[in-house]
């Protein structure tokens, strides 16, 4: 399902996306590095990940062409082209944006991750391509974090294909996180470990419900087209449950539309999680504020006691601001004070 036609459809369309000038900047980056057979791209790899095997420049080096059609026909193409460079040693493999496949609860996902290489040894590793820059030999963490994870999810896709294999290569869980230098368009790379982002990701595909059964739970009849009515459009996306936040807004095409949703039943999951989760039993902004107020909710629930405690301080310290509000020269005093604290 095409989820950024069904938003627009819907009149909720996500505006949220790289901008056309970072994209093109990536792009240019990406070139820059995979240039002339990939010979920066395969210094890089041996310089950080394996310093043991020959140099690049001195060892043969491949670059299968992976054209093929759809992405099924992709797939297949990017197996053989790994079990052809496992099948001779000593020479280094670039794989330039593989394809590969992932199921995910029950049905095939494609993944194109920027590169894959092969060593002499038939080891693989997957490389990371970024346009964010590495300053002082250091990136934003959380833009470091959030390519670590992507990166582990190709890990698992290669692994499945080396589990067909025999004997299975290895795939090495130390990725090539390849970005600009300081403020150059020079390519450096740090070697990234993700074992725990590949082992957290392994857990979450395993316990996510199929999609069979996702089906079988809806109305029967739903049907997500854009081109249905808008309200019987709604209907059918109100079908499926949804707990929205405001990660989702980067993540999901339907953002904007949940969002409106939340804000309209005044769900607190509109505000995040973490407050989410310290409200215990209150799901709405009313049954909050009715909490406060002391018209509602259980007094020995603590987070019913703390919304009311929170009220009372709030009522202080306004009254206390308003007393002091007429003190001369209008300066901090101590009712200014306490209001403050």
């Amino acid at each position: 399902m095409d989820k950024a036609s069904l938003a627009s459809a819907l009149g909720s369309p996500s505006v949220f996306g790289q901008s056309q000038f970072a994209f093109t900047r990536g792009n240019a980056f990406e070139a820059r590095v995979k240039a002339d057979g990939g010979a920066e791209l395969l210094r890089l790899v041996h310089e950080r990940l394996d310093r043991g095997a020959e140099p690049p420049a001195e060892a043969p080096v491949r670059v299968p062409d992976l054209s093929a059609t759809g992405p099924q026909g992709r797939a297949a193409r990017t197996a053989l082209a790994l079990r052809e460079a496992t099948g001779t040693p000593g020479a280094w493999t670039l794989l330039d944006h593989p394809m590969l496949a992932l199921e995910v609860a029950g049905s095939p996902a494609f993944l194109e991750p920027d590169a894959v290489v092969v060593h002499p040894d038939g080891a693989w590793t997957v490389v990371e391509i970024k346009s964010f820059p590495m300053l002082d030999g250091s990136a934003d963490p959380a833009k470091v974090g959030a390519a670590a994870r992507q990166a582990a999810v190709y890990v698992l896709a290669l692994e499945r294909v080396a589990a067909r294999l025999d004997p299975a290569p290895r795939v090495r869980h130390r990725v090539l996180l390849v970005c600009p230098r300081d403020f150059s368009n020079l390519p450096t790379a740090s070697a990234v470990d993700v074992r725990k982002q590949r082992a957290v990701t392994d857990r979450q595909l395993a316990r996510l419900t199929r999609i069979e059964e996702i089906a079988d739970a809806l109305p029967e009849g739903v049907c997500f087209s854009p081109e249905l009515p808008a309200e019987e459009l709604t209907a059918a996306v109100e079908a499926v449950p949804a707990a929205y936040a405001p990660e989702c807004l980067s993540a999901c095409e339907l953002a904007f539309h949940c969002r409106a949703r939340s804000r309209e039943a005044g769900a607190v999951t509109s505000l995040g999680r973490p407050v989410r989760a310290e409200l215990g039993g209150l799901s709405t902004v009313e049954d909050v504020l009715a909490a406060a107020r002391g018209e509602a909710g259980d007094p020995d629930d603590p987070a019913v006691a703390a919304l009311r405690r929170a009220a009372r301080l709030r009522a202080e310290a306004l009254a206390t601001a308003g007393a002091g509000g007429g003190a001369a020269g209008g300066g901090i005093g101590a009712g200014g004070v306490s209001a403050c604290h």
